[in-house]
């Protein structure tokens, strides 16, 4: 199930290297106390502002392109990756049980996939 996510604030733009979320640059306490199981979600400043919950074998495309700073993909799911697409169309792996801070760039996708590791 998508949802269309809204955001307000202006796009800044970067280049992304392909990147796994590592737990040492990954934590996000506040955003796991408001997604829950089995959710993939995503926050600005504090603010839920999308979840997705479907293992899809294509993008979820984001229409309002939400951006770092202070933007967080919290996966709850227990066995499952989430995968984020960057606007240079780069991506990054977010394990499960993990979160991911965009400190700066543009989201472009969502895919949740069934593989139990990046």
């Amino acid at each position: 199930m998508a949802m269309t996510i809204a955001m307000a604030g202006g796009v800044s733009l970067a280049t992304q290297a392909t990147a796994q979320a590592s737990p040492g640059a990954v934590t996000a306490r506040a955003a796991a106390d408001t997604c829950s199981y089995p959710y993939v979600c995503l926050f600005k400043n504090g603010v839920k502002i999308g979840q997705f919950k479907d293992v899809t074998s294509t993008w979820q495309n984001l229409p309002s392109r939400p951006s770092g700073p202070n933007l967080v993909v919290q996966n709850t799911r227990n066995d499952d990756v989430a995968y984020i697409r960057w606007s240079g169309g780069s991506t990054t792996c977010i394990p499960p049980k993990r979160s991911f801070t965009v400190s700066t760039g543009t989201l472009t996708g969502i895919r949740i996939s069934s593989a139990a590791t990046c």
